[in-house]
């Protein structure tokens, strides 16, 4: 490629994820050389907003050739959001145009592409964006079902803790609440569950029809702790993901919060604010309490520990060539006219796309679309299939449900009244029989 003159920047936001340092430093690399000035622009769009264009460092290749394998970001990260007001996206682009910048890179997740896309628009041509996919939620709508950068890295980490906690279930005979991070989608949480082979994991996706009852979730959970308990095992390991929270009723939620919930930039509900795990812990006891049982658990939150870890190879190989192939994207002409702004890059059967930020927009929300966890899909029933959980069959079968009942110190006729509404909460549970073969 002939060398092009032009100043490119490179933003981040959003939460940390493993991996921004490797896209950062690709893009900063094969810019250099295709003749491009780079400069970083630090805290996301939280200074552009403001007007300021000092807040930002020419990066060259010496500065970036050995950052690939850190966690965290060079450039730092903020949650501001551009669009927020009129005055916002102004100010942001005056600084933008007076930085000089003709190409612009943000890495981020789905708050930061809506944000990218409509600076892209703002700026009409002024510009081109590229905005790299990055979020441990993996809930950017892909090609291909491939993962957003970050998102692999945070599986392994968290497996690894929840594997850990594991065997202190076992070594202590107790049971662990874990909440793993997760705004909308069950992604992470299902995909730690299953890795680990966690007792249960239960996920939003599973509650299709709206807003979820914190009563209906700490039941499943019951349900399963008796009938580990009816299999013979005291111990276990339940997960939950953390957009249960944002899913219960807006009462539920106050009264877990005392009134209080926050909002980010972008209006999304601050769930890391809601203490799920240990409202849940307290719920379970208190279940068992009633029982005349004391039953011993712990909760944990993880989410922050997996944000700013060093990549794995994966999330390295994967981002170096995002981070190059945005560079070569921004700098082609483009071959559809919704591209002429720019797009999100992603990979599609190993090959580099540029998709137009139209392809990912929520035609309803106008915000980015979230790609949830596809509940009639193998990958979710395999997952489900190797969960204990309370099934409609339990019910039925006279043997199961007497082990059941003794668990609970109750009737039969009183634990079928008790979880019969639990066994119809089964999400995509299916049979083996439906599995395909291959």
């Amino acid at each position: 490629m002939a060398a092009t003159q032009g100043r490119l920047g490179i933003l981040v936001g959003g939460g940390p994820a493993p991996g921004i340092n490797s896209a950062i430093s690709a893009a900063t690399i094969e810019a250099v050389n295709s003749g491009l000035e780079v400069v970083g622009i630090y805290d996301g769009y939280q200074h552009l907003m403001e007007g300021r264009v000092d807040r930002v460092r020419p990066l060259t290749i010496p500065d970036v050739s050995q950052v690939h394998f850190q966690g965290g970001s060079i450039l730092r990260t903020s949650r501001s959001n551009p669009t927020g007001s009129a005055e916002n996206l102004q100010r942001t682009l005056h600084a933008l145009r007076e930085l000089g910048i003709a190409y612009l890179i943000t890495i981020g997740g789905d708050d930061t592409a809506f944000g990218a896309r409509e600076v892209a628009k703002a700026a009409n041509g002024a510009f081109r964006v590229a905005h790299v996919p990055k979020t441990i939620d993996n809930d950017l709508p892909l090609r291909g079902g491939n993962s957003t950068f970050g998102f692999e890295t945070a599986r392994h980490l968290g497996t690894e803790l929840v594997l850990n906690l594991m065997e202190d279930s076992r070594t202590t005979n107790r049971w662990f609440i874990v909440v793993v991070m997760g705004r909308k989608a069950g992604h992470l949480a299902l995909g730690i569950g299953k890795s680990a082979s966690a007792t249960l994991t239960i996920i939003p996706e599973e509650f299709p029809t709206g807003r979820i009852s914190l009563r209906d979730v700490c039941g499943i959970i019951e349900g399963g702790i008796l009938k580990r308990r009816a299999m013979g095992r005291e111990n276990g390991l339940a997960i939950v993901a953390e957009g249960i929270g944002e899913k219960l009723d807006t009462e539920e939620l106050a009264g877990i919060t005392g009134g209080e919930m926050g909002y980010d930039a972008y209006g999304n509900l601050r769930l890391g604010d809601i203490p799920l795990a240990t409202v849940i812990k307290r719920d379970i006891q208190q279940r068992f309490a009633v029982r005349g049982e004391k039953l011993t658990v712990a909760d944990v939150t993880l989410g922050y520990e997996l944000r700013c870890a060093p990549p794995i190879p994966f999330d390295i190989d994967y981002t170096r060539t995002l981070g190059y192939g945005a560079i070569h994207l921004l700098l082609s002409e483009p071959a559809d006219e919704r591209l002429r702004y720019g797009g999100l890059v992603c990979l599609d059967s190993g090959r580099l796309h540029l998709l137009p930020f139209d392809e990912i927009q929520d035609a309803i929300t106008g915000r980015t679309h979230a790609r949830l966890v596809d509940i009639d899909s193998e990958h979710y029933k395999v997952a489900r299939e190797y969960m204990i959980r309370l099934e409609p069959s339990d019910l039925q079968d006279p043997e199961m449900l007497a082990k059941l009942a003794a668990a609970a110190n109750m009737t039969t006729e009183e634990f079928e009244r008790a979880f019969a509404h639990v066994t119809s909460l089964s999400g995509g549970k299916a049979p083996s029989a439906c599995l395909t073969a291959s």
